[in-house]
């Protein structure tokens, strides 16, 4: 049975965490020959030249910040889509994307969640920046509990955002968890050389990635610990305009150690020349880039609070119960940094757990679901 499916979200990319699980329920509708439709503010090159993929594209990039973005998206998307509704058998949404009602939506991100926690960026900086934040999680929190209100199934991609979302009044028997899938060609355990990133050969070498604007992926405390880790030193994947991480890398001695590598689309290559990954979120719904690492065959260093932890094994990875516990995250450094044959036993076992969490068969998973919900049935 053909499916006619409409998907709403900003990013269908590869280069973004909720944009590749998008592109990759959208390869394979195609791969099942269904039609599907493209609401979206950035969509992959490739998927414009496909026969059965139609791209809308309703861009708001000019607009000054991402909270009037959003708003304008939203507004623009549920316009299109009542105009258009009739034309799909099933609509998949992700969060607040389209103030008109979807038959699926799925939650990368708890906004709720992360405005309580006491780590959120407001708590932590009550300036002009501290309070856009609070506006905008407290704005998309409200928006994003309405949509799920009027979805039919939610799908959350992780055990955590499933409780989350529980807490916030969303019934556990309207909630399916999928967790994220890792793509296990291009992320793989294949030695590289570090000197064309303009990494130093011959020592201990971690790697960190993520937003290193705000607070949440926490680099902050990794830094710290850094300083009583004498011999690792650390590459540092991640935009750094208006960063406050190399500053502070030069205030606590360490920026000799430290590679600002900046914003990078060859992430899967520079996995391949580093000895093992360290990701301590003080939130993460997931945690994609953690998965990732593991199929490249990395150790990993993360949190209880990274939803990707429900994966992780003592074998291959050490989860810290405390994000703001440098002192658990420094005997975490050192234990990996002073034990190479730890090191390649634990990611050997990474990759075998990576490898039974393909996006293949998660994207298979959100086309049952699809089919499940679909009109015609």
């Amino acid at each position: 049975m053909q499916m006619r499916i409409c998907i709403v979200t900003p990013y269908i990319i590869k280069s973004d965490g909720q944009g590749r699980a998008n592109y990759e329920i959208v390869l394979e509708a195609i791969r099942c020959d269904h039609q599907v439709s493209l609401v979206a503010r950035h969509i992959e090159p490739d998927l414009y030249k496909n026969p059965l993929v139609e791209c809308i594209s309703l861009s708001v990039d000019q607009f000054p910040t991402e909270l009037l973005r959003g708003v304008i998206f939203a507004n623009r998307s549920a316009s299109w889509l009542r105009s258009h509704r009739d034309e799909f058998d099933v609509v998949l949404a992700c969060g607040a994307v389209t103030s008109a009602a979807s038959d699926v939506n799925v939650i990368h991100f708890v906004h709720s969640a992360w405005l309580q926690s006491p780590m959120h960026t407001w708590k932590i900086r009550q300036d002009l920046y501290g309070a856009y934040q609070w506006l905008f999680s407290a704005l998309n929190a409200r928006w994003e509990k309405a949509s799920l209100l009027k979805t039919k199934v939610v799908v959350a991609v992780s055990d955590n955002i499933k409780r989350e979302l529980i807490d916030i009044g969303i019934p556990s028997d309207r909630i399916r968890v999928i967790y994220n899938g890792v793509d296990l060609d291009e992320f793989t355990p294949i030695a590289c050389d570090r000197s064309q990133f303009g990494l130093p050969e011959n020592v201990n070498l971690a790697l960190f990635t993520g937003d290193i604007k705000t607070n949440r992926k926490n680099l902050d405390t990794v830094l710290k610990a850094l300083v009583n880790v004498p011999n690792l030193h650390l590459a540092v994947i991640g935009n750094t305009e208006r960063s406050p991480y190399p500053e502070l890398a030069k205030q606590l001695g360490v920026s000799d150690r430290i590679y600002f590598l900046g914003y990078r689309r060859d992430v899967s290559k520079i996995m391949q020349a580093v000895d093992f990954f360290v990701f301590p979120s003080r939130y993460e719904p997931f945690g994609m880039v953690v998965s990732e690492a593991m199929a490249s065959g990395l150790p990993v260093i993360t949190t209880a609070v990274s939803g990707v932890a429900s994966i992780i094994t003592t074998e291959c990875g050490i989860i810290l119960s405390n994000p703001e516990d440098s002192t658990a995250l420094t005997d975490a450094l050192k234990k990996l940094t002073n034990d190479s044959e730890l090191r390649i036993q634990m990611g050997r076992s990474a990759r075998a757990i990576a490898e039974q969490h393909s996006w293949k068969s998660k994207s298979q998973q959100y086309i049952h679901l699809l089919k499940e919900f679909s009109k015609r049935v």
